[in-house]
């Protein structure tokens, strides 16, 4: 496994990458409302990223034909956006998407409701965002990666959701897709030691039910296997001596 270090040059790249697509986040999910197509967001996004110079990086990655991924309801990751699909009141739809950035990636996924939503959907994304910040307890030079892994879990399961095993996050930097891969449940063993300079895509997936998922005959759509909702939360960090540095939310700590 050849985790990368990112020197104090490549960090300063990756934290614009990263400030960049945070804004393009924070665009999408203005746009979320009834009525809308995936079609439309994907445009919008396509534009935002071409007019800051940058690349989107999902878009013909392993074949994949969109600038971002638009997970409605059941779908766990790897929606397709289409003119057909609309959103609908009442739905929740997960955005995933990043940029390169002179050659420097970003990565980070929300999940937003569509108009009202029920008690329980809140729940589920609330309780995925904060999944991932109960990892960031444990995202520090010293601990072990899976220390993050079952800190998701842990967190997750104590509200009777599904935590997703096949999709994991991963290191980013020069690739979209690097060492390590980052679980959000605990595999056997302890995972690598982290050290500052790392730069990973730590992204919880969790399920209302059943974490247990499959893919659809497009080769890319991911839904759960009972057919239950899903949320979806990502950001891209940097590990220090200390607190862990969310590259991918705005400076102030607010999020997108």
């Amino acid at each position: 496994m050849a985790v990368t270090i990112k020197s104090p040059h490549e960090i300063a790249l990756m934290r614009e990458s990263c400030r960049l697509l945070a804004i393009v986040h924070d665009e999408i999910g203005k746009m979320i409302r009834p009525g809308v197509s995936t079609y439309e967001l994907d445009k919008k996004a396509y534009e935002m990223i071409k007019d800051f110079g940058c690349t989107p990086n999902f878009l013909h990655l392993y074949g994949y034909p969109a600038t971002i991924c638009a997970s409605v309801n059941e779908v766990v990751v790897h929606g397709i956006p289409s003119k057909e699909k609309i959103l609908q009141e009442g739905d929740i739809v997960g955005i995933d998407m990043g940029l390169i950035y002179k050659g420097y990636h970003s990565d980070a996924a929300r999940t937003h409701g569509v108009g009202e939503i029920s008690r329980a959907d809140r729940q589920l994304i609330d309780v995925t965002k904060q999944s991932f910040f109960e990892g960031m307890k444990f995202a520090r030079a010293g601990n072990h990666l899976y220390d993050i892994s079952a800190a998701v879990q842990q967190y997750a399961e104590s509200f009777g959701y599904g935590v997703v095993r096949d999709m994991v996050g991963h290191g980013i930097g020069t690739r979209l897709h690097e060492d390590p891969e980052v679980p959000n449940f605990k595999p056997r063993g302890k995972g690598i030691r982290l050290q500052p300079g790392m730069t990973l895509a730590v992204e919880p997936m969790i399920n209302q039910g059943t974490w247990e998922v499959e893919i659809l005959e497009d080769d890319w759509t991911c839904v759960t296997l009972d057919g239950k909702k899903s949320a979806h939360y990502e950001n891209t960090i940097l590990i220090t001596e200390g607190e862990p540095e969310i590259l991918t939310l705005y400076r102030d700590g607010r999020e997108v």
